[in-house]
């Protein structure tokens, strides 16, 4: 009898990772063996890096947001705060969009916080 290698599905499995691999530099996207660790890499980083994004993201909201509140002469921590007692459900993504975006908006949302 002979042997069974099963060769076609293996080759599937080295198409698909050389697949992955492809635009990488020299032989990570050419040889299989080098193409499986640079692909098993750029997954790493990129489940990594998803979570990294929302943490960037955030530190960005609160810095414009800290800048805009600042011309207000309140500090962020004591607007946000303002914010909740005020009980204001606007999430920072928003805030920072309508302080750079919409000033005039966001010195009425702070008005209305500095009433409250």
């Amino acid at each position: 009898m002979p042997r069974a290698t099963n060769a076609p599905a293996s080759r599937e499995r080295r198409k698909r990772v050389i697949q992955k691999a492809k635009g990488y530099r020299g032989r990570r996207s050419k040889l299989f063996r080098y193409a499986k660790d640079a692909t098993m890499k750029g997954q790493y980083w990129s489940y990594r890096d998803r979570k990294a994004r929302k943490r960037n993201f955030r530190n960005l909201w609160v810095v414009r947001i800290n800048a805009a509140v600042r011309t207000f002469d309140l500090t962020y921590s004591r607007f946000i705060e303002a914010l909740t007692k005020a009980k204001v459900d606007i999430d920072r993504k928003i805030l920072a969009d309508l302080a750079v975006n919409e000033p005039q908006a966001f010195a009425a949302i702070v008005q209305s916080i500095k009433k409250a």
